[in-house]
């Protein structure tokens, strides 16, 4: 028997981009995964998932609301191990209270109320963003290197109206300051623009910014990517390693659009690409120093490009 058979854990939000992929990989090593959605008879969205090596033994659907305390309970009663992924990934909106920030923050509170009611619960990980990181109002230019020490100002984030970076910055705030007065282990995942396959069967936020970047309607500027595959890996790493703690960025490459053009003629040379360039004078870094505690060896750009783009003409996004 291996040392996760028998072992339950929950993810949230379990038929996004990031969490499909740590259903997929946590079904692989054996985990029985309790998945919260919005729908478990909504087949568009969960079929992906159902499909799974494994799912049809060991993954259960529940249906939990964000805004709706104590939802969770009965979802992360058992489990070892709850990884809260589930978080609106909106640049545009209209109402950000509502339509960002009380999912983002209420809903961490909430699935971490739940989580603090059951003893068998040994570790939350959080899916947070590089969003709380970068956004200090200090310019990232060529000489700066993130790492896990910097934290977004949310006075910032809310006076130049970046409502998602905000919400992300306040969900990760809410979670460490709620963990330690209600001794929960937490550790917080920070991933840069996440790019990768795609396992569900719509376009995610991130990966739409690429579609868009090589149809000529998008510039990237200067982007953290990382791969969906290495996030998913650290989540687990991230559970599965007792001296884990604190936060991580996870970020592969730091990249604008002339190395994203150069990549992209080198991966496909008679494809016609927009000639939008937007280089960048100020590629700040991320270290990668703490994310190696996770054992994880970031996947190249070139690969990360080459399987999105084969993902999305697969799916018939994308047609070249």
């Amino acid at each position: 028997m291996s040392a996760v058979e028998g072992k339950t854990v929950c993810v949230t939000g379990a038929s996004g981009y990031i969490a499909s992929w740590l259903v997929k990989l946590l079904l692989q090593k054996g985990y029985t995964v309790k998945g919260t959605v919005r729908d478990p008879n909504d087949s568009k969205k969960t079929e992906h998932l159902r499909s799974l090596d494994g799912a049809k033994e060991r993954l259960h659907l529940f249906k939990a609301d964000l805004l709706e305390e104590g939802s969770f309970d009965a979802v992360v009663d058992g489990c070892q191990g709850v990884f809260h992924t589930a978080s609106p990934v909106l640049l545009s909106v209209t109402d950000p209270q509502g339509e960002l920030l009380d999912p983002a923050v209420k809903g961490t509170l909430n699935v971490l109320q739940s989580c603090a009611k059951f003893r068998s619960i040994k570790r939350v990980v959080l899916t947070s963003s590089l969003a709380s990181v970068m956004m200090t109002g200090a310019p990232l230019t060529s000489d700066v290197v993130l790492d896990e020490t910097w934290y977004s100002d949310p006075l910032f984030c809310e006076k130049h109206k970046q409502w998602y970076l905000l919400s992300k910055t306040l969900a990760e705030e809410t979670a460490w300051k709620f963990a330690k007065g209600n001794g929960i282990d937490l550790v917080s995942l920070n991933p840069g623009l996440t790019i990768g396959p795609l396992l569900q069967p719509t376009l995610n936020f991130s990966v739409e910014l690429l579609q868009n970047f090589m149809s000529g309607t998008q510039t990237t500027i200067s982007n953290p990517f990382v791969d969906v595959r290495d996030v998913a890996s650290a989540h687990i790493q991230a559970f599965e390693i007792p001296s884990a703690s604190g936060r991580y960025c996870l970020v592969g490459q730091v990249a604008d659009d002339l190395d994203i053009l150069k990549i992209l003629r080198q991966l496909y040379p008679t494809l016609t690409l927009a000639q939008v360039v937007n280089p960048s004078d100020s590629k700040y870094q991320v270290s990668k120093e703490k994310a190696k505690g996770l054992g994880i060896t970031f996947l190249p750009l070139e690969t990360s490009l080459r399987d999105t783009i084969e993902s999305l003409k697969e799916k018939g996004f994308l047609k070249i």
